[in-house]
């Protein structure tokens, strides 16, 4: 499965762990913070669908949990990719000439900006998400799985609040209040799940 569009840039998941980590550190502009924030979700998403398959005997639900990570994790993961895209469109418009127009250059940042939000917004509202599965596994799963779990809560967590920075940075100077506010909801659910399996190991 390629998720790049291009045949020249490179597609994240098909490479070895060693070489993304290598691209992540290369002196170019993507992949960067929005890809190492979906691929600390889609980790998190893993670590729950691991965690859910060997908590059948303590939660009945736990092929459900397991499906419903399973899905998460793939689209973190895409979302890696997705995010890199996006970055280069960006790029690629701060790039184009300011004349004869300077005002539609000014309008396509603005359009590249946007368009740059939606993947760093998806991000925070799957680790939202996998940090609520994470927290129910850490309170009913198997409790030899229970590291586990708040790891993922944890890392849910982590790649939320980056991905919600990212988008406050994007939103600087547009009007986008319903994505503020949206993303602000999502943190405060992300933490209240993410408290919720901390607690489970602190004295």
């Amino acid at each position: 499965m390629r998720l790049s569009g291009s045949a020249d840039e490179p597609a994240y998941l098909e490479t070895a762990l060693g070489s993304f980590l290598e691209l992540v550190s290369a002196a170019e502009p993507a992949p960067a913070g929005g890809s190492a924030a979906a691929m600390a979700v889609a980790l998190a998403a893993g670590l729950c669908v691991m965690a859910a398959r060997l908590s059948t005997r303590q939660m009945s639900d736990a092929p459900d949990l397991a499906a419903t990570a399973e899905q998460l994790r793939d689209r973190a993961a895409a979302l890696c990719q997705a995010d890199a895209d996006a970055y280069r469109r960006v790029m690629s418009a701060l790039h184009e000439p300011c004349e004869p127009d300077p005002q539609d250059r000014q309008r396509q940042i603005a359009a590249a900006l946007l368009e740059a939000t939606d993947v760093p917004l998806e991000v925070v509202e799957t680790g939202a998400s996998v940090a609520g599965l994470a927290a129910r596994i850490a309170e009913c799963g198997n409790p030899d799985l229970l590291g586990d779990a708040v790891t993922a809560a944890l890392l849910a967590e982590s790649g939320a609040r980056a991905a919600a920075a990212l988008v406050l940075i994007n939103l600087k100077g547009l009007q986008d209040d319903d994505r503020r506010n949206r993303v602000a909801r999502l943190i405060e659910e992300t933490a209240e799940s993410a408290g919720r399996a901390r607690r489970r190991v602190e004295p």
